[in-house]
């Protein structure tokens, strides 16, 4: 793989182009400021009934009809929510894009999965922020960055990558790691990712651990902290100093304690299921799941996250949060 680091003195393809950012939710509001204070010509395409168009000009963007906002740029980012794009796409995208225009995704799912394709002559890019939109705004704000991934999907102009690399600098690029990659390896690895670690397998071991200790008669509040407030410590020392210099800054303790159970947990059963939910993602499952869920209307989705909010580990949340707002 290729890896860039831009210096403030890289060519600028975004200087003469005209952006339009496809929604003003969590990635497309961050994106849009960040563009803003770069300099950047952009304007937010939104439907007439979104509720993010009176703050999108609350903020003092130009808001256009989505439709109208795609005749009007030379880039379209499309940063509505993966499920929502193949339909957008289809019925007010498709049918007004033209030669030379470009679209940018944030992930590679629907392009990945064939639930969205381009025409002939137009270009295709994928630049991935690796964080929500939240934090690639404080990044921003704080002049940090986050590492991003670029990748090319269709590319008839010839400029498809440097603009994808133009665009990562824009947003909040110069300086860091960008890494070339695929719409194919991003959006496994990055569903892998989710499912089995960060938002799953994590959430999932928090969540059992933290009931373990109070079924046993400890106290809620003592098990948050140990199993969920100082996740965030540990994490932040692996991903700044690595495994091993993580190991060195934490106790013996922990450290023999670690090595000792770390494989009982994570067994070799646990490894064939991590192996079984990578097949499933890669042959389109989760892909077919979600979007038949989607045509539905999300009530599972939407059933399964109210279920989580009266779980033991939000509950003891609620009551800590005022307390730990600094960590929360």
């Amino acid at each position: 793989m290729k890896l860039y680091r831009l210096k403030p003195d890289a060519p600028d393809l975004l200087e003469k182009k005209r952006v339009a950012i496809i929604g003003y939710g969590n990635q497309g509001r961050a994106q849009a400021l960040n563009l803003r204070d770069s300099g950047k010509q952009i304007i937010i395409g939104l439907y007439p009934e979104s509720p993010s168009w009176r703050r999108a000009e609350e903020e003092g963007f130009q808001v256009l009809r989505d439709g109208e906002a795609v005749e009007w740029a030379d880039l379209i980012c499309i940063l509505v929510p993966d499920e929502k794009q193949p339909q957008i796409f289809q019925e007010v995208i498709k049918p007004r894009l033209r030669k030379g225009q470009t679209i940018l995704l944030a992930h590679g799912f629907s392009f990945h999965f064939g639930l969205l394709s381009p025409p002939e002559g137009v270009d295709l890019i994928m630049v991935a922020p690796k964080g929500p939109g939240q934090l690639l705004r404080e990044a921003f704000t704080k002049k940090m960055g986050l590492p991003f991934l670029v990748a090319i999907g269709r590319d008839f102009s010839g400029e498809a990558k440097p603009l994808a690399l133009s665009y990562a600098q824009g947003i909040g690029g110069q300086g860091v790691v960008i890494v070339e990659t695929t719409f194919e390896e991003e959006t496994i690895t990055d569903l892998f990712g989710e499912q089995v670690v960060l938002c799953g397998g994590v959430v999932e071991l928090v969540k059992s651990a933290v009931e373990v200790l109070t079924e046993a008669g400890f106290s809620p509040e003592n098990a948050y902290f140990e199993c969920v407030y100082e996740l965030g410590l540990i994490v932040d020392l692996l991903s700044r100093y690595g495994l091993a210099g993580m190991r060195e800054r934490i106790s013996n303790l922990a450290e023999y304690g670690a090595y000792l159970t770390g494989p009982r947990i994570i067994d070799k059963r646990v490894r064939k299921k991590m192996k079984e939910v990578l097949a499933e993602i890669r042959e389109g499952k989760f892909a077919n799941i979600l979007m038949k869920e989607t045509k539905k209307g999300g009530g599972k989705y939407l059933l399964l996250r109210e279920e989580e909010k009266e779980n033991v580990l939000n509950q003891t949340w609620r009551r800590l949060s005022p307390f730990i707002k600094g960590r929360a």
